[in-house]
């Protein structure tokens, strides 16, 4: 990987996967090595986390196609080594956060995906992402499942900072 090609996004825009997926199978062990070493790489580099969870859902019978896709990562990282979250002493400690999902993209289940990211300051603290419990049958109802899981985070964040003599004066 040392002459890859660089890239700026981890993976294509609008990629759809199946575990039905027709080709060369790879060697399992050396795919579920590779992606869990980017699972660890993602507590400082949280814009990789769609692409592993992605990938994360095909170790069982992994392809050529899901091999190249996952080193397609490795690429992205090669390129942006100055990326990734900084964390430093801040008086800020408003709560802010971000919520996104997308409806239906996976083939398989046809279940949405949903993620979202809190900040303290400048600092993303706590972030998921992961499938929706449920199949949604419209974009509004995939984006109400996933805002009230957030609204359900955030409620416990709240809770938690009282807890520790941080309260949150304003709307979250």
């Amino acid at each position: 990987m040392s002459d890859c090609k660089l890239i700026n996004i981890p993976i294509e825009i609008g990629i759809m996967l199946s575990k039905n997926e027709d080709g060369e199978m790879v060697d399992p062990t050396l795919f579920k090595s590779l992606v869990g070493s980017l699972s660890y790489f993602t507590c400082t580099r949280s814009n990789i986390l769609y692409g592993v969870g992605l990938f994360s859902h095909y170790m069982e019978a992994p392809t050529a196609t899901y091999w190249k896709m996952t080193k397609r990562i490795l690429c992205y990282i090669k390129g942006t080594v100055n990326f990734g979250l900084f964390y430093s002493s801040s008086n800020d400690s408003k709560l802010v956060g971000y919520i996104n999902s997308d409806w239906g993209r996976d083939l398989d289940d046809r279940k949405s995906t949903m993620d979202f990211v809190f900040f303290m300051g400048d600092a993303a603290f706590t972030w998921t992402l992961k499938k929706q419990p449920i199949v949604t049958l419209f974009t509004s109802e995939a984006e109400y499942v996933a805002a009230t899981s957030y609204v359900c985070h955030a409620i416990w964040l709240k809770q938690l900072l009282e807890k520790l003599k941080m309260p949150q004066q304003e709307a979250t």
